[in-house]
């Protein structure tokens, strides 16, 4: 029997990387919400022809991060205020899985993992650095779906950085709210490190349904704004 020759391998991890570059891309804003994604343009710039660029479009499309059109077009997600706040309904409910998981799973690593991300969250404070808030506030979020160790949970924590990176500080970063933000997190973290995981679920909705108060009183005035520029206001408005 002849041996088979596997020659697909190294085009699966180009179409992977290709993917992961795209992704953060997306994540840290290079490329904008509503964005059109020309495949030539990216295509070239990155060396690669346009058939991994696609399959990685397409894992892109699957989790929710682009769109793509049937003539081909593709282009980064974006979110009118309704579908803002439908996101954030989801993450009250995922979350505060997430935490009371936390709590019953990952009690004796949650001080280690996620007492340093405080530290980074509360270093971003003075002077006010929103970008470094932000990384450590999905890298907080994150870690406690990792602490969780639920599989399936954790496929949900593209909506998790979907809300609080590629909208966000545009949508809800003030500077108020993140103080009040720093301080939920640490009762949070408080609940799942002593293993109450009931308080550690209601601490963890609760703090997503401050998030969406937030937005809903940032929001005031803006509905009858494109809903791009509603969105991209909230983030300018100060109180």
């Amino acid at each position: 029997m002849t041996e088979e020759t596997v020659s697909w391998l190294s085009r699966v991890r180009l179409v992977d990387e290709v993917f992961q570059v795209l992704r953060e891309r997306i994540y840290s804003g290079r490329y904008a919400p509503g964005e059109s994604l020309p495949q030539v343009r990216i295509a070239a710039e990155l060396k690669i022809s346009r058939t991994p660029l696609r399959e990685a479009f397409r894992m892109l499309e699957r989790e929710g991060l682009v769109t793509v059109g049937a003539n081909g077009t593709v282009r980064v997600v974006s979110a009118d205020f309704q579908g803002l706040l439908d996101a954030y309904e989801l993450r009250e409910v995922i979350d505060g899985l997430a935490a009371r998981l936390a709590a019953e799973r990952g009690r004796a690593h949650a001080a280690a993992r996620l007492e340093p991300l405080l530290a980074e969250q509360r270093a971003a404070l003075d002077p006010w650095a929103p970008d470094k808030y932000t990384d450590a506030n999905v890298r907080f979020h994150a870690a406690i779906f990792e602490l969780a160790d639920n599989q399936f949970l954790n496929g949900q924590l593209p909506v998790v950085r979907m809300t609080a990176q590629v909208f966000t500080p545009k949508a809800l970063l003030s500077q108020e709210r993140v103080y009040s933000a720093i301080a939920e997190h640490m009762a949070i973290v408080g609940a799942v490190t002593q293993g109450d995981a009931a308080r550690a679920e209601a601490l963890a909705r609760g703090h997503i349904r401050h998030s969406i108060t937030a937005l809903k009183d940032s929001g005031a005035g803006t509905a009858s704004a494109e809903p791009h520029e509603a969105i991209r206001s909230l983030g300018r408005k100060r109180t």
